[in-house]
C-alpha cells in the first residue's frame, strides 16, 4: 500500500512519488517468536503465569512510548528525550496531586497537557527553528531532566495515591488494564496512520519533504504535531509510570527513550522517515521487553545488560541502514546459485 504524491517542481515539472505506508509485519513477528523461544529455553521460569503478566506490565510502558517514537521516525525525525520526558511529568503527576492537593483525574490531565507542551518544544524548535531533531532532543532530554531535579529538592514524592495504582494494576473481568490501554492506543495510531489524512501526510513527509511541500503540505507543521502525539504518549507512559510504583522521580524513565527507538526499528519503522508500522512496533516492544526479562532471570549483571542492550540497538539500526543492500545481496546470490 501506498500514497502516490503529485508533486510540482520548481520548474513546474509533476512528478508522481509514491511513499510507503507501512512495513511487513512478517519480520517482526518472526524475531519476538525467535526471542521468545530463546528465553524460554534459556530459563524455565519465562513461561510462568507471574512472569508472563510482569512482562505485560512491562511492555505497556515501552509500548506507549513507542508509539510516539515511531509516528515521530516516520516523519522523518527522531525523540531522544522521551525518557526524561517521564521524569519530569511523574514529578508534576505527584506535586500536583500530592503536593498541591489537586483531585486525580485533574492532576492527570494536567500531566497530559504539560505532555503536549514539551512536545511542541521539541517540535517547534525542529520544524521552525530548524534545528535537526537530533541536536534538539538532546538537548531537550538534559533539560527535561534538569527540570525534574528542581521539583521537591530533587527528592521523589512517595504515595500518591491508590487510586493511581489501580490504573495500572487494576483488571476488567479478568483483563489486565495495561492490556486494554495498548490495545486502544495502539488501535487508535494504527488506524490514524493508516486512514486519515494526517497519517498519510506523516508518510508522505517522511518520505520526501520537498515532495510533500510541493504538494500542499504544511511540512512544518505535520513534524511539530509528530513531536506533539509523541509528548502525550510519554505522558501516558508516565502515568503508567507513576502508577506502577505509586511515586514521581527524577531518575524515573532513564534508557527508556533508547528502548522505544529500537522497538520502532526492530518493527520496521526506517530512521530514513517515509516508512513504519503502528502494530509491527509493538512487536518490537514485545521482543526488547522478552531480552531485558530473560536477561533478569538468567541473573545477567546490569553492566553486561546494558552492553547487549546497546548492541541489540545498533544491530536494529545496522539491518535498517542496509537491508535493501543485504536483501540485493541475497538476490544476486540465489541467482548465481540457480545458474
Amino acid at each position: 500500500m501506498g500514497i502516490k504524491i503529485e508533486t510540482a517542481t520548481k520548474s513546474g515539472i509533476k512528478a508522481n512519488r509514491k511513499i510507503g505506508t507501512g512495513s511487513s509485519i512478517i519480520g517482526p513477528l518472526i524475531a519476538v517468536l525467535i526471542i521468545t523461544l530463546l528465553v524460554a529455553l534459556s530459563s524455565d521460569r519465562f513461561l510462568t503465569t507471574a512472569n508472563l503478566k510482569n512482562v505485560i506490565l512491562q511492555v505497556s510502558i515501552v509500548s506507549l512510548i513507542t508509539i510516539g517514537s515511531t509516528i515521530v521516525i516516520i516523519a522523518g525525525g527522531i525523540d531522544l528525550s522521551s525518557g526524561s520526558s517521564i521524569a519530569l511529568l511523574t514529578m508534576i503527576l505527584a506535586t500536583f496531586s500530592r503536593g498541591l492537593g489537586l483531585n486525580l483525574p485533574a492532576s492527570i490531565l494536567v500531566t497530559i497537557v504539560f505532555g503536549g507542551v514539551l512536545g511542541s518544544w521539541n517540535g517547534f524548535l525542529t520544524a521552525y527553528c530548524r534545528i535537526p531533531a537530533f541536536i534538539t532532543t538532546v538537548a531537550s532530554m538534559t533539560i527535561f531532566r534538569g527540570l525534574a531535579f528542581l521539583f521537591n529538592n530533587g527528592s521523589p514524592i512517595f504515595n500518591i495515591s491508590e487510586k493511581l495504582t489501580n490504573l495500572f494494576y487494576g483488571s476488567v473481568i479478568g483483563i489486565p488494564l495495561v492490556v486494554l490501554y495498548i490495545i486502544f492506543f495502539y488501535g487508535i495510531g494504527h488506524l490514524v496512520m493508516k486512514y486519515t489524512e494526517f497519517g498519510r501526510k506523516i508518510y508522505a513527509v517522511g518520505g520526501n519533504p520537498d515532495a510533500a511541500r510541493y504538494s500542499g503540505i504544511n511540512v512544518k507543521r505535520i513534524v511539530m504535531m509528530s513531536f506533539i502525539v509523541a509528548g502525550i504518549m510519554s505522558a501516558m507512559a508516565s502515568i503508567l509510570m507513576a502508577a506502577r510504583l505509586n511515586s514521581g522521580s527524577p531518575n524515573y524513565g532513564v534508557g527508556l527513550e533508547l528502548s522505544a527507538i529500537a522497538a520502532a526499528v526492530i518493527g520496521g519503522a526506517s530512521l530514513d522517515g517515509g516508512r513504519g508500522n503502528i502494530l509491527s512496533s509493538l512487536l518490537g516492544a514485545l521482543t526488547i521487553t522478552i531480552v531485558q526479562n530473560g536477561l533478569n532471570l538468567n541473573a545477567v549483571p546490569t553492566s553486561i545488560q546494558s552492553i547487549i542492550t546497546g548492541f541489540i540497538i545498533l544491530l536494529a539500526v545496522f539491518i535498517d541502514m542496509w537491508k535493501d543492500d543485504l536483501v540485493e545481496l541475497l538476490r544476486n546470490g540465489m541467482k548465481k546459485g540457480k545458474a
